[in-house]
């Protein structure tokens, strides 16, 4: 994962609606339906947020009827996880951070 798709994620989670959204289709695909029953938040306001949890890849969407149904891209959110476990706070010459 390349630094810029690192920073678009980390820019589309700095929203707190956007966070609490990702921690909500961590269990599971979901209805846009049930993310606006969670939020008070208006319909497009909701589209705005899906849309640029989409455009960073962390999210993906399916439509059904009138309604979209999203859930997590693993692929990208693993490649995140593996991004973040990287990053150390070495102080010292042993790397353990002391």
């Amino acid at each position: 994962m390349n630094t810029m798709d690192v920073a678009l994620i980390c820019k589309a989670l700095g929203d707190t609606n956007r966070l609490q959204i990702v921690q909500m289709l961590s269990d599971g695909e979901k209805c846009g339906c049930k993310l606006l029953e969670k939020f008070e938040i208006t319909q497009p306001t909701l589209s705005h947020h899906m849309k640029i949890l989409c455009e960073c890849g962390l999210v993906e969407t399916r439509k059904e009827g009138k309604w979209s149904h999203y859930s997590l891209h693993c692929e990208t959110l693993l490649a995140f996880k593996q991004f973040i476990e990287g990053l150390s706070c070495c102080k010292g010459k042993g790397g353990d951070g002391q």
